[in-house]
């Protein structure tokens, strides 16, 4: 991702107070557990979580879960909070020093090292949420493999889903 990318992300997570969020629209596409654990999410997160969805549909993407990985696949970040400033670290440490990015996020989400561990872990944290909120297994892999690179064109029906995803993702 590009920093013009990331300078846009981090203004937009700066203004998110500002902005409505239209809770409305992701209860139309979540269970109430479900749409629980999207309403625990920062606002910034579900703006996004948003921006995401609207992008699917207008794309013509349908399937329920993927819809339900859209507004859920940060959801993970809810476990532990961290800061604009530690974010904006993450972003610049994984981009300036990737050994040490992959060292700092392996460990436990405490201490300094919270931010990085957050980052690299909230994707496996999400399919937990939300598979004890009850997602279908497949949302819930999409959710947990939402952050990993595919490699190769997509071989079946979830990494096809997977990477409308993920590009609709990368781009909001």
């Amino acid at each position: 991702m590009s920093a013009a990318y990331r300078f846009r992300q981090g203004v937009r997570a700066l203004v998110a107070w500002l902005r409505p969020v239209d809770d409305a629209l992701a209860r139309q596409y979540l269970t109430p557990p479900l749409y629980d654990l999207y309403r625990h999410m920062r606002r910034a997160e579900r703006q996004h979580s948003l921006r995401v969805l609207r992008d699917l549909l207008a794309a013509g993407h349908t399937h329920p879960d993927l819809l339900t990985a859209a507004l859920l696949h940060d959801v993970g970040k809810s476990r532990v909070r961290f800061s604009l400033p530690e974010k904006v670290l993450v972003v610049l440490v994984k981009a300036a020093a990737p050994r040490r990015f992959r060292t700092w996020s392996s460990g436990p989400a405490h201490g300094w090292r919270l931010p990085f561990a957050v980052s690299e872990q909230h994707p496996t944290w999400g399919a937990e949420i939300a598979a004890a909120a009850g997602a279908s297994p497949l949302a819930v892999t999409l959710i947990r493999r939402h952050a990993e690179p595919l490699i190769g064109p997509p071989r079946d029906e979830t990494e096809r889903l997977l990477l409308a995803l993920q590009e609709v993702d990368n781009r909001n």
